[in-house]
């Protein structure tokens, strides 16, 4: 066993996870998964900038983490940041700041690096796995960006596009510096023109009709789970390999997006963070399941993060 810390920094989150990790069986045995939304992404869409509070809340969660690495003994880290630091003209301060709190440069990495982690760890525990079809399609629908990939073993076609939660939020339903609270149907309509118009550049290269079994990754498809189960509170072993029907996941998305603020904060499954974002971030989903035919999602709670953490060991 390798003792691996990986952090995987988003447009939305940052996350860690402290893990034994043993190549030659497969296995991967979490010591420390934990999230913290810092909406680092904040406002790079509208000035392309990192925001300084926004910077500040990431660093404060490095301090947290730097400690949280040590205590583990980990051997090694890898950092890999995604959307919104590869968009930013200050993305130098970033990499400054987290290089003086964890002793790693970030690695901005591409959409397709992004997706190749991505793949690898939703798919490790379903490789061999005889009741579900191939490929897979693995969607990872983050704050700035989603991934596609194709794949069986093997990754055979991937694609990054600039919608996300947040992105989308921003965007479409941000209205004299608020969200709309519920947003209104013209928002809505220009919100899923926005993303059926990156789904259309995300069949250009990968064929995200072949697949036989939709993968879904991140935030914004765990939570319309803990949606759909009804959990009194986020429970990851309830969420993780979990199938949410196309029908349902219409239900909850229509719902979010008639719904006001405070009907969203208070179920007990929402992470505070996602309040906002939530509702355009189901959107995307339900756009996914409707343009491939896809019957159900199989919800991962293992994703880039994982996929990082094997890079490592």
């Amino acid at each position: 066993m390798t003792r691996v810390a990986a952090i995987d920094c988003g447009t939305n989150s940052i996350r860690l996870l402290v893990a034994d990790c043993d190549p030659a069986t497969g296995e991967l045995v979490d010591l420390d998964r934990r999230m913290t939304i810092v909406r680092l992404g904040q406002g790079v869409d509208r000035t392309g900038r990192l925001a300084p509070e926004a910077l500040e809340r990431t660093f404060a969660a490095c301090r947290e983490y730097a400690a949280v690495i040590k205590e583990h003994g980990a051997e090694r880290l890898r950092f890999v940041a995604t959307s919104a630091s590869r968009d930013a003209e200050n993305r130098d301060d970033f990499v400054r700041g987290v290089l003086d709190i964890l002793g790693v440069e970030p690695e901005v990495i591409t959409g397709d690096q992004e997706a190749e982690f991505s793949f690898t760890g939703a798919t490790k525990e379903l490789t061999g796995s005889d009741h579900l079809a191939r490929p897979y399609l693995v969607v990872d629908i983050g704050g700035g960006s989603t991934e596609f990939v194709v794949g069986d073993d093997h990754v055979r076609a991937a694609r990054s596009v600039d919608v996300g939660c947040v992105r989308m939020t921003e965007r479409h339903l941000v209205q004299d510096g608020a969200v709309s609270d519920p947003p209104t149907a013209a928002q809505i309509t220009a919100m899923r023109a926005d993303i059926e118009a990156a789904l259309d550049l995300a069949e250009q290269t990968v064929p995200l009709r072949e697949a036989r079994t939709l993968v879904g990754l991140a935030g914004s498809v765990t939570t319309v789970s803990a949606i759909a189960q009804e959990l009194p509170a986020y429970d990851s072993a309830a969420i993780h390999h979990s199938r949410i029907s196309r029908e349902r996941v219409r239900e909850i998305t229509e719902w979010l997006l008639r719904s006001t603020h405070a009907e969203r904060a208070a179920v007990p499954s929402m992470h505070p963070g996602r309040v906002d974002v939530i509702a355009a971030g189901a959107l995307v989903l339900l756009s996914i399941m409707e343009r491939i035919g896809a019957e159900e999602v199989v919800v991962s709670e293992h994703d880039i993060l994982d996929g990082i953490a094997w890079s490592v060991a």
